[in-house]
């Protein structure tokens, strides 16, 4: 496994970067033998994997809500495809697992991030203290009202 093309991988040496993707790797597994459902791979028309979208348990501020989360190489971003991948993770949230709430923990400085969430419909319910940094925000949407 290679490291994808973004800065921060760059930087990530290759025996830190082999364990980091296992234990990604782990986590995901984990995620649909216990869920059903976690990260999936989002494919283009024309056979390339430009981002992973997907629906994850995550801590908020001590309780577990049902995350959205994408994740785009760099040169692929602002083009639609965390948005359609994102609202379709909505939609099987709603109509496939009948949760009440979807959140996307988001960093503070992540603006394209924040506007994906905000184009599905979420918008600032909280902020989270319990992460890696100070604080992340939680957008949100309600998926049990009409």
């Amino acid at each position: 496994m290679s490291a994808p093309p973004t800065n921060a991988s760059a930087s990530i040496p290759s025996d830190d970067f082999s364990r980091q993707a296992a234990q990604w790797i782990a986590w995901n597994e984990a995620n649909y033998a216990e869920h059903g459902y976690g990260l999936w791979i989002v494919e283009t028309l024309d056979g390339q994997f430009p981002e992973d979208c997907g629906l994850t348990w995550q801590d908020v501020n001590g309780r577990m809500e049902l995350e959205v989360g994408y994740h785009l190489l760099v040169g692929e971003q602002s083009q639609g495809y965390a948005t359609e991948a994102a609202a379709a993770c909505k939609d099987f949230a709603r109509d496939e697992l009948n949760v009440p709430l979807l959140v996307a923990i988001i960093h503070p400085d992540n603006g394209a991030s924040r506007r994906v969430a905000e184009k599905i419909g979420m918008r600032h319910i909280e902020d989270d203290h319990g992460g890696a940094i100070t604080a992340r925000a939680v957008l949100g949407a309600r998926l049990d009202l009409p």
